[in-house]
């Protein structure tokens, strides 16, 4: 069984959680997700099985896009609805709409976040949230993510109450941690804020409409049609930039072979795809990093003769 599973991941289970779910169900150990999602969040979770296991990696470094909920009002030690609060302060005026708009503008670009306490980046070899549940504040590395598209998803021209909840819609890099999104806007609007609810809705070329739940996979176990949820592993590679090559540079790709660049792909720096003229995915290039006009291969996915 080969292909990638976009799977609709439910709130209460860790990524990890449903790999080892998937792996009874698939009847496979090779399985592996394409980047962490908290136990409270749900939404799209790319599944890589068999060789599509080649390409997780990828999907990981990809794009994706939430749809969250920041609440104004009170903080929290994990940043999101399921921490303890920490700092309180009820909102005592109307906040407009013209003001919210301004504020997630603002974020739009390249920004720096650091990481919450709570989360699984590493600092000397040990993940945060394990210094956090032992009450040990360490120095957390600050990082450079983007923000390419944030809107507001609420129709409201006031915001009122003690407390504030609002909508959003964000496109972002990997690494982004929304929860810290979620602080940052209600820091720029004046009080202490946190993320109560998220859903991912897109990872790499993989939206909601895309996804199977765990019951909808059970039902197709039961008629023996699991593979019928599989999209074939370009799918998790078709918004990286491509190289169609005829038969005979198709067997040097196989072998791991150097290649000259492409006029027509000059200046691109990130992964290339290397693909037959039927649209079949041999291997991934990157730029060589000593040799000018050349690529090498990054990771070869199939070299069968």
């Amino acid at each position: 069984m080969e292909g990638i599973l976009p799977l609709f991941k439910p709130a209460g289970m860790t990524s990890h959680d449903c790999v080892f779910k998937l792996r009874k169900l698939l009847r496979t150990k090779k399985v592996g997700h394409t980047g962490t999602l908290d136990p409270d969040v749900t939404g799209v979770l790319p599944i890589c099985v068999g060789k599509a296991t080649k390409i997780a990696e990828y999907i990981t470094d990809s794009g994706k896009a939430y749809e969250g909920e920041v609440t104004l009002g009170f903080t929290t030690t994990t940043e999101d609805a399921s921490g303890e609060k920490v700092e309180e302060k009820p909102v005592d005026r109307s906040i407009t709409r013209h003001e919210v708009e301004k504020v997630l503008q603002s974020l739009i670009g390249e920004i720096d976040q650091t990481p919450p306490m709570y989360s699984a980046v590493k600092v000397n070899g040990k993940k945060l949230y394990e210094y956090a549940r032992q009450g040990i504040e360490v120095e957390r590395p600050t990082r450079k993510v983007t923000i390419s598209s944030i809107e507001l998803l609420d129709s409201r021209t006031f915001f009122e109450g003690e407390l504030v909840s609002f909508k959003f819609r964000v496109s972002c890099s990997k690494g982004t941690y929304i929860r810290t999104l979620a602080v940052t806007i209600g820091e720029k609007l004046g009080y202490p804020a946190h993320m109560s609810s998220l859903v991912r809705i897109q990872s790499a070329s993989f939206s909601l409409d895309d996804c199977f739940t765990f019951e909808q996979l059970e039902e197709l176990a039961l008629d023996e049609k699991l593979e019928t949820a599989l999209y074939p592993l370009e799918a998790g590679i078709s918004y990286l930039p491509k190289y169609r090559i005829n038969d005979k540079v198709a067997e040097k790709v196989k072998n791991g072979a150097q290649l000259p660049i492409p006029e027509e792909l000059e200046g691109v720096e990130g992964p290339i795809v290397a693909e037959t003229e039927d649209g079949k995915a041999l291997a991934i290039y990157r730029v060589h990093p000593s040799k000018a006009g050349m690529m090498k291969p990054d990771k070869v996915l199939r070299n069968e003769q």
